[in-house]
């Protein structure tokens, strides 16, 4: 599956910014979709995941300030972020997997590219 994100940008602090990720190749439907993030000189993390029947997971450190769906008509999935810190400042990668949800980097084989968020104070 080839993953495209977008959306990304430099918003104030406790600002919103939302996050797409299209998706084509195989049936996006079978595939968990999730998002990670990686600030500078940090590993890359865990932000949040989402089932084919929209079942979601999140790190703690965004739980209830992000939320993330998907539309399988649309091929995509979003990621609304909202509250943002500058803690947040990362690029945020989108990704794909067949399976369950995973949390770690290492188990996800498919990539977007990568887009930036930054959070000014």
């Amino acid at each position: 599956v080839q993953l495209q994100a977008s959306g990304g940008g430099l918003v104030q602090a406790g600002g919103s910014l939302r996050l797409s990720c299209s998706a084509s190749g195989r049936a996006f439907v079978t595939y968990v979709m999730g998002w990670f993030r990686q600030a500078l000189g940090k590993e890359r993390e865990f932000v949040a995941a989402i089932t084919w029947n929209s079942v979601s997971r999140y790190a703690d450190s965004v739980k209830g300030r992000f939320t993330l769906s998907r539309d399988n008509a649309k091929n995509t999935v979003y990621l609304e972020m909202n509250s943002l810190k500058p803690e947040d400042t990362a690029v945020y990668y989108c990704t794909a997997r067949e399976g369950g949800i995973y949390y770690s980097s290492v188990d996800y084989k498919s990539w977007g590219q990568g887009t930036q968020v930054t959070v000014s104070s």
